[in-house]
């Protein structure tokens, strides 16, 4: 079997997040017998209805709605959601705006509005491919400032991880400022909260809406709904501590 640098032939965001499992290690990965709905080999469709059910029956026995959001890494409204709603499963119709996203999350569908999202709007596939690698944390859509995120696409600027030609970046957030005047319902911004490797302290890496968020900044606004994903449970109680009071 031919051997492969990762570094050749993942995308630089796919390539971290598998570091954070395998370093410096061989690894076989098998091939895709056929194309299957996403959630059907990782069984996390199967995962959230038990969970669903299991904190249904929590709840029937008395455990306190705060309990079961610690527990289950969710935000007491998702608690309430799943306790009081009378079906399982909803047909959802999807959006590539703040409004579908909304809604999704409503019936704690976020995840799947995410990758609806990257896999046609967001024209992401390579990002969708790798938040479905393990298990990740969705919140949101909530409002939080834009000045704790920075770009990493743009023009020519130093740092930058995707450099844009300027006539092209510039054409786009045009466009989007003039979606804004117009109070399009525009998606919301994917942030990504991790702490680096080697670090303590977390940062955010914004992940989608490198354009929406320059055009936000030009037309003077301070603040914008995004979708936060989180992987460990580090990265996640950091982030609750220092952001929560946004959650709520």
């Amino acid at each position: 079997m031919k051997y492969e640098n990762a570094q050749d032939i993942l995308p630089e965001a796919l390539l971290r997040q598998l570091q954070k499992y395998v370093s410096g290690k061989l690894i076989y990965v098998p091939a895709r017998e056929k194309k299957r709905k996403w959630g059907a080999v990782s069984g996390y469709r199967a995962f959230l209805q038990e969970r669903n059910q299991q904190i249904r029956e929590q709840f029937a026995l008395g455990k306190p709605v705060e309990e079961l959001a610690d527990e289950h890494f969710l935000s007491c409204e998702s608690i309430r959601r799943i306790v009081y709603s009378r079906k399982e499963t909803r047909t959802m119709h999807y959006q590539g705006t703040l409004s579908s996203a909304r809604e999704w999350a409503r019936y704690n569908k976020l995840e799947e509005w995410v990758h609806e999202y990257l896999l046609s709007d967001g024209r992401n596939k390579a990002f969708s491919d790798g938040l479905k690698i393990v298990d990740r944390i969705f919140l949101g859509p909530v409002v939080m400032p834009l000045d704790i995120f920075s770009r990493c696409t743009g023009p020519v600027e130093e740092g930058l991880k995707y450099p844009i030609p300027p006539d092209v970046w510039e054409k786009r957030v045009q466009q989007l400022m003039e979606a804004v005047n117009r109070k399009k319902d525009l998606a919301p911004l994917i942030v990504h909260y991790l702490i680096p490797e080697g670090e303590t302290e977390g940062t955010f890496e914004l992940n989608d809406g490198n354009h929406r968020w320059e055009a936000y900044k030009r037309l003077g606004i301070r603040e914008a709904h995004v979708i936060v994903w989180i992987t460990d449970r580090e990265e996640y109680d950091q982030f609750m501590e220092r952001y929560g009071a946004y959650m709520k």
